[in-house]
């Protein structure tokens, strides 16, 4: 095994499904797991079979369902307990009817753990271990030992938590993982204990697992990494109990781009911003928009004097270029921003055009007009992109909005109206469509209507929907007169794209957004 060689090992079926408000169901952790599969990672940790009937029939499926390319499907349990033998556990039984060839299996290494909650000796402990890693490798298995609590264990008694990992080790284990389970480690710690463990007592087969109470579970990683440790777990999106598991979009890239080690194929880390928002969608959870790297922020610039300068040499606000890892350049307009905002979009459309041109003028009258009006585009830069594609004469519209009709009922009490929406389209300039729905929401309704009306002319639209949705009163001086802003936010799961609506009347600023948002969908389908 090359010095720079990482092995990332994925837990986000078992320890992101621990997260709060996340509930896989079987065919979520097969998407999961083929993806995670696709971007390369080594090892996917995909649930516990002992301690639930829901993995259990995940791996029944995967078995026959998933044709892994890359990675090693993993089954995660527990030691035997305290007085059987190892072939008596019926948790050692699941895990081995899994089927998987890689077993992950946790052991006390807290001497308190031990004596206060399983309540058991230490030397029984240390057979616990011993006896279920060598049944599992007399079974012809890979096993990966995870020593739970190892950082405070190693803090309160080190000659015990050394123990325990020299147990594991002439038991057979392939790996020794090093869990700061409760996350309360800091890096300088970090370091120091995982590097005196390879230069002190040679170990070599280490493996780091952080968990991000402390706010510090990837730079923990990374240092573990640099003291010696060569497998890294996680979760991608850092999804995981309470304050989640270390982020291995982040750290991936981080080893990659900066420290220079082989993550995952290298051809693969283009994808892992895709990959990120995928798993988002399929655990159906907001993508974190200020990750490092694959965030929606990540590469997004305000300042004005920030955005000439990116302009001029991006590596001037950019540690990396954000195709690196598969994101993309945004360029924010605002009050602080200049003209060199609207130059970005406008070159990325049509590079021939100057600052001086009198199209960037035109377009940027049409702007301020906009502005007048109470739009807004900091944040929804994908509708002044066709606001600007308009004023070049570089649009065609996908379908031309004829009429529409919104029907509010009644509600129950529950909070909840019952909305009927009709809207007709023409696509074509001849062909005309009635797109029909009945939804709990005026917008919702909306939304299905002109999805529905569309469909049969454009498949790619079932693919996306709707992900924010934000209403902002303008002049609130004119009470119910008032005009709002509507800015939505769409994906269809691999990208996503924001814009913007402007009316007084809500329905109708509503649906100036979403033409925007499938518009920008029709331009940009793959």
């Amino acid at each position: 095994m090359s010095d720079k060689t990482i092995h990332i090992f994925d837990s986000t079926l078992r320890d992101g499904s621990q997260a709060l408000g996340i509930s896989f169901s079987v065919n979520d952790k097969l998407k999961i797991a083929a993806k995670l599969d696709e971007i390369g990672v080594s090892y996917i940790e995909a649930g516990n079979p002992g301690s639930n009937r829901k993995d259990l029939e995940f791996f029944a499926a995967a078995r026959k369902e998933l044709k892994l390319k890359h990675a090693k499907l993993c089954a995660f349990g527990s030691t035997r307990r305290p007085g059987i033998r190892a072939d008596e556990d019926v948790n050692l039984k699941a895990l081995v009817s899994s089927g998987t060839m890689v077993t992950a299996i946790f052991g006390k290494t807290w001497d308190f753990h031990v004596t206060d909650i399983i309540k058991t000796s230490l030397e029984e402990n240390l057979s616990m271990i011993s006896d279920s890693i060598r049944y599992l490798k007399s079974l012809g298995k890979e096993v990966i030992f995870d020593a739970e609590h190892f950082f405070d264990g190693y803090k309160h008694n080190q000659k015990y938590a050394l123990e325990v990992l020299q147990a594991a080790q002439e038991a057979g284990a392939d790996w020794l993982v090093l869990c700061d389970t409760n996350g309360g480690t800091l890096p300088l710690e970090m370091y120091s204990i995982v590097g005196g463990l390879v230069s002190r007592y040679r170990f070599s087969n280490l493996g780091i697992h952080c968990h991000n109470d402390s706010g510090t579970g990837v730079a923990n990683s990374l240092l573990a990494v640099q003291a010696g440790a060569r497998q890294v777990q996680g979760t991608f999106n850092g999804l995981g109990e309470r304050c989640g598991n270390a982020n291995l979009s982040t750290i991936i890239a981080d080893l990659t781009l900066k420290l220079g080690y082989s993550c995952i194929p290298a051809e693969k880390l283009k994808h892992i911003t895709a990959a990120c928002r995928y798993i988002s969608e399929v655990s159906n959870v907001v993508p974190y928009e200020r990750d490092p790297y694959v965030g929606h922020c990540a590469f997004a610039h305000k300042g004005g004097m920030h955005i000439d300068a990116v302009n001029k040499n991006s590596t001037s606000f950019e540690h990396v270029p954000p195709e690196a890892v598969g994101n993309e350049r945004r360029i924010l307009l605002s009050e602080v921003s200049g003209r060199s905002t609207l130059m970005a979009i406008i070159r990325s459309i049509a590079p021939h055009i100057t600052r001086d041109s009198a199209e960037t003028q035109r377009i940027l009258d049409k702007l301020k007009d906009k502005e007048y009006h109470g739009y807004q585009f900091e944040g929804a830069e994908h509708s002044l992109e066709l606001l600007a594609r308009k004023e070049l004469g570089l649009f065609k519209h996908s379908f031309e909005l004829l009429d529409y009709k919104v029907i509010i009922e009644k509600g129950n009490g529950s909070g909840k109206s019952p909305s009927l929406a009709f809207i007709k389209i023409r696509v074509d300039d001849m062909v005309e469509e009635v797109g029909v729905s009945d939804e709990i929401g005026p917008v919702n309704a909306l939304d299905k209507a002109l999805r529905r009306a569309l469909h049969k002319f454009y498949e790619s639209i079932s693919q996306m929907h709707l992900s924010d949705y934000k209403v902002r009163v303008i002049d609130s001086d004119s009470a119910t007169q008032a005009k709002v802003r509507v800015m939505i936010e769409s994906t269809d799961g691999v990208s996503s794209w924001s814009t913007v609506g402007v009316s007084t009347n809500i329905i109708d600023a509503s649906l100036q957004a979403l033409i925007d948002s499938v518009e920008y969908k029709l331009l940009n389908k793959q």
